[in-house]
């Protein structure tokens, strides 16, 4: 076996990576942008509010907060300690408050909602995944972004990390040729995956279901790494353990009457900011953040099995489980010249203990230090030789694999910064959740679907000239 170790920090150097002209601040290179906050839970305040302001006070100024609880949106003021506007209506925000951007962090399903009034007012916006959750305001969307000459960008920070741009460089590269097929498989534990039945993100009507909620980032990967859009999905899925199958159920584990013996009991108390954002709040609209991932009225599924074609003729064979007792993933790529595989945290293969109950948490802490001596391999198989090549890339401490805080310089500071056409817009955003539209549909109909089904957009073959 022969190693080459590429332990490079920042992927963003060297002769294959293509940097476009600038992006989010085009024209605005002296002067503070600033942006207005639509959705203030954890995720808004904390990835789009405290590390914004921490690490982008040069170049941002919050001008407004938004949320329709005006518990949370007070709390969100506090924690950020900032002097802004604040609206429980949107639209008064719109009128009163001018930003340069509008940051949409709200319920996946009201996403169209602000993205598209922020359109209509002439804002550029920047949404978390998924951009939508069905294909008619997906189609609204597009339609509003072209009409208003403004721009929308998905934030799909995996493709930042520095494991996953390694990948794209091998691929790039044409390692093992044409690629032909695609195995990837993405694995929940059962404190993560668990988490998701007893948010919002449980009810088809609110997330999509996680064929779209979850699994928008990996099929924007599969979308990115292969160059190419889908053009159809079969699918096939169940809920087989969470909701209507549980045999113990309450309403939610701070009132329930089996803690004792339920193993998914999750104490939120110990969690004050948990406390202070959900709980303190919850009389405002009745949202409750730690309800029972029993609940009958449950409807997603949480086993999901897909095989996406695209339109270079490539298969993918695409897994997601909820239940897992680790968390992780693990993809292999079919070249006509060979193979290419690579995971995360797969706990046999990278022969390392991971506190599977606290990983999540540890993962999205924004950091952006390098473990020491850990790190990340990619194994290329060439046919007919007997040498792997071994590729490595370090494992960082931090969100996403140190893509979250990536992302955002590329959003905030480095506006020449673009290695692959690594930044995501609408059409990006909209090929990613009309994967799990299809899916979705197709466990439905039991049928395949084909994208052209959901959308007018024609699937390139390739997405960019590399």
């Amino acid at each position: 076996m022969k190693r080459r170790d590429f332990v490079r920090f920042s992927a963003a150097t060297g002769a294959t990576l293509v940097a476009s002209p600038s992006l989010l601040f085009a024209g605005n290179t002296n002067a503070k942008a600033t942006f207005a906050l639509v959705g203030t839970g954890i995720r808004g305040i904390g990835f789009w509010g405290t590390e914004l302001l921490k690490n982008f006070s040069n170049q941002l100024e919050l001008v407004a907060l938004c949320d329709i609880n005006p518990g949370r949106l007070a709390f969100a003021k506090k924690k950020l300690g900032v002097d802004c506007k604040t609206f429980s209506d949107f639209e008064l925000l719109l009128k009163e408050v001018k930003p340069d951007y509008m940051i949409v962090t709200t319920v996946d399903a009201e996403h169209d909602q602000q993205i598209i009034r922020a359109l209509e007012s002439g804002i550029d916006v920047i949404t978390e995944k998924p951009m939508t959750t069905d294909e008619v305001k997906c189609k609204k969307i597009l339609e509003a972004e072209k009409k208003s000459g403004k721009k929308l960008w998905v934030a799909f920070n995996y493709r930042h990390s520095v494991h996953s741009m390694k990948l794209k460089e091998l691929l790039t590269q044409k390692k093992i040729g044409e690629i032909t097929s695609v195995d990837f498989h993405w694995y929940l534990n059962v404190y993560h995956g668990a988490d998701y039945f007893r948010r919002w993100h449980a009810y088809t009507s609110r997330s999509g279901s996680l064929w779209v909620h979850k699994a928008t980032h990996h099929f924007d990967l599969l979308n990115w790494w292969l160059n190419s859009e889908p053009v159809e999905v079969s699918a096939f899925g169940a809920q087989e353990f969470y909701g209507k199958n549980g045999k113990l159920r309450g309403k939610t584990c701070r009132t329930c009457n089996h803690k004792k013996e339920c193993a998914f009991y999750w104490d939120i108390t110990k969690n004050q900011q948990m406390m202070d954002l959900y709980v303190a709040n919850e009389h405002h609209d009745g949202y409750l953040r730690d309800g029972c991932v029993f609940r009958e009225d449950i409807d997603i599924p949480d086993k999901m099995s897909a095989q996406i074609q695209y339109a270079n003729g490539v298969t993918v064979n695409y897994s997601l489980t909820t239940y897992s007792p680790y968390e992780g993933w693990k993809i292999a790529f079919n070249g006509k010249n060979g193979r290419m595989e690579t995971w995360e945290d797969i706990p046999y293969m990278d022969k390392i203990t991971t506190d599977q109950a606290n990983r999540h948490a540890a993962e999205m802490e924004q950091t952006d230090d390098l473990i020491p001596g850990e790190f990340r391999e990619i194994l290329v198989m060439e046919n007919f030789k007997k040498d792997i090549n071994v590729y490595t890339t370090p494992r960082i401490r931090g969100g996403h694999g140190g893509g979250d805080i990536r992302m955002q310089k590329r959003m905030f500071m480095n506006k020449n910064d673009n290695p692959f056409n690594v930044m995501a817009g609408s059409r990006e955003g909209a090929m990613s959740i009309l994967i799990g539209i299809a899916a979705r549909k197709s466990m439905a109909l039991q049928r395949p679907v084909k994208i052209s089904e959901l959308t007018d957009l024609i699937p390139q073959k390739t997405v960019h000239p590399q």
